[in-house]
């Protein structure tokens, strides 16, 4: 195993983690302090905030709270995947340029969207990962695309898109419909991402729904390659109205987590660093089973 393995958690800040009282310090009173210390257990983690919000100014912070060696991907903003936004989550400035029938609306979607604001969305984005990468602190630019993004001819015209929007930052996808990873669209999926030098992102989440993802895992770029871990709580996965705590809502016993030893050891064969990313964030799930990870594989900051 050559390459370099980071382990790490979906979200520093996440307020059941917080609440539980079981990982952060008391003294760890703010965003800040909780970062800081963070990074003293992890030397990885995701921007889940990005998601619901372009991060802005906050990103330069994050830099001078972390060591030098301290890796962020950063999921892209809710509109730039095709999922809804509440028209709050725009920048001001934006959300005022809207037709006033679009901003009444609970959520919308990008084609709600005129052209020059969705065009600034990207590039607003695109300059608030400007301080991680120029600290040499980005990872990845995350592309979680909703289930209904399924194989077709908009759908591979977006991603083939990508690029040209991003043309500075490695870009990883994941696929919440399934159909992207069967056997008539597989080889072609992966193919697809090598040839836009794309980070395939493999997932370890509840089987045996109509939305399930295999756990396949590959490698599309000799770069990176990652796993998202969202935990197999098959109740809640598929389940109408289930909320985003329950859905996520998943201890791995450690015989679950050893079953991605080898696959992990397998991928740092094949690329120069490997992310293994803990999304069952509810309390301190995700923390607890990213260090089991890490003891696991012998890596981390004190390893």
């Amino acid at each position: 195993m050559g390459a370099r393995v980071r382990v790490g958690t979906a979200s520093w800040t996440d307020e059941t983690l917080v609440k539980s009282g079981r990982f952060y310090p008391p003294e760890a009173k703010n965003p800040e302090d909780r970062l800081r210390f963070y990074a003293t257990q992890f030397d990885l983690v995701e921007v889940d905030s990005s998601y619901y919000a372009i991060p802005g100014e906050r990103t330069a912070a994050w830099v001078e709270r972390t060591p030098a060696d301290f890796t962020f991907d950063v999921k892209a903003f809710a509109l730039l995947t095709g999922h809804p936004a509440a028209p709050r989550a725009l920048p001001r400035d934006l959300r005022e340029a809207l037709p006033e029938a679009v901003r009444a609306k609970k959520g919308v979607y990008p084609r709600d969207l005129p052209g020059d604001v969705l065009g600034e969305l990207w590039a607003r984005f695109a300059s608030a990962l400007l301080p991680l990468d120029s600290a040499g602190k980005l990872g990845a630019v995350l592309f979680q695309f909703p289930p209904w993004f399924s194989p077709g001819h908009q759908s591979l015209a977006e991603l083939r898109a990508l690029r040209a929007r991003l043309p500075q930052y490695d870009i990883a996808v994941e696929f919440r419909s399934p159909r992207w990873l069967d056997e008539s669209h597989a080889d072609r999926t992966l193919d697809l991402l090598r040839a836009h030098d794309y980070v395939y992102v493999a997932v370890d989440e509840p089987q045996g729904t109509p939305r399930s993802v295999p756990p396949f895992y590959a490698t599309t770029n000799d770069r990176l390659a990652i796993v998202r871990f969202h935990g197999r709580n098959v109740t809640d996965w598929a389940r109408r109205g289930a909320s985003v705590g329950e859905k996520y809502d998943y201890l791995y016993a450690e015989a679950e987590l050893r079953e991605w030893a080898p696959r992990a050891r397998e991928l740092a064969d094949q690329a120069a660093e490997v992310h293994l990313v803990f999304n069952n964030c509810h309390e301190d799930k995700a923390v607890r089973n990213a260090r089991q990870m890490a003891m696991l594989l012998d890596v981390g900051p004190s390893a």
